[in-house]
């Protein structure tokens, strides 16, 4: 059996620096396997707190974690975000997702990652129209609302989703208090109209989707730490 190194700290830096020099995920694994075996959870979340956002290595070093502690809500959404951002896919994230959840109803990250992995594009908007009354100030799950309501109404023509959408840029557009916000959100609403007025819907361009906008600055709570929309405490 591998001896986890006295300073997991130090291990983890010196392998995401070799990572760095020379790609080898393989290599990366196998050594990150090696410092956890038989370290303790609350070691390792420190000695990777510097590298949570490279999920190649934040992954595998969160498998341990979420094995010692099987219930912190954090650990679970941070090992759910590597795991969607790897390529592991909806299921295996959504799992995690669901037993963060389950662990910490207040933890919007884990909520965010459950809207994220639901394929059906209606399905997806009443998940995060059930986020934004869980959590009303999250300006980021309305955005992403909007977003999602937007593409329904357009690939559906459904008038309801289109109401949805406009009401939630509206609600935004009263809201933001930064510049690019404001251009992001005022063009979605002129899109909207523009259908309206034409008795038809069109999804959102990709270049003005609002919640990519807003997920610039917004992405996190406090503190900053996912990347691309999920929030954690």
């Amino acid at each position: 059996m591998t001896t986890a190194p006295a300073d997991p700290r130090t291990a983890i830096a010196a392998a995401v620096q070799d990572y760095q020099y020379d790609a080898d995920t393989g290599r990366l694994i196998e050594r990150l396997f090696a410092i956890c075996d038989g370290a303790m959870a609350d070691a390792l979340i420190a000695a990777v707190e510097p590298y949570r956002q490279i999920p190649e290595v934040a992954g595998p070093v969160y498998e341990h974690i979420v094995q010692q502690q099987p219930t912190n809500a954090r650990a679970l959404v941070i090992l759910a975000n590597a795991y969607w951002l790897t390529g592991r896919g909806p299921q295996a994230t959504g799992d995690l997702a669901e037993r963060a959840i389950a662990a910490d109803p207040a933890n919007r990250g884990a909520w965010h990652l459950w809207a994220l992995t639901e394929s059906d594009p209606r399905d997806r908007t009443t998940r995060w129209q059930q986020i934004v009354e869980r959590f009303p100030e999250d300006d980021l799950a309305r955005a992403n609302l909007a977003d999602n309501a937007a593409a329904l109404a357009g690939a559906e023509k459904d008038y309801d989703a289109l109401d949805l959408a406009i009401y939630s840029y509206e609600h935004l557009l009263a809201r933001a208090d930064r510049a690019d916000q404001r251009d992001a959100l005022e063009q979605a609403l002129s899109r909207r109209s523009r259908s309206c007025a034409a008795g038809r819907s069109r999804p959102p361009d990709a270049h003005c989707s609002v919640s990519r906008c807003l997920g610039d600055s917004v992405t996190c709570v406090v503190p900053s730490e996912l990347p691309c929309g999920p929030m954690l405490p």
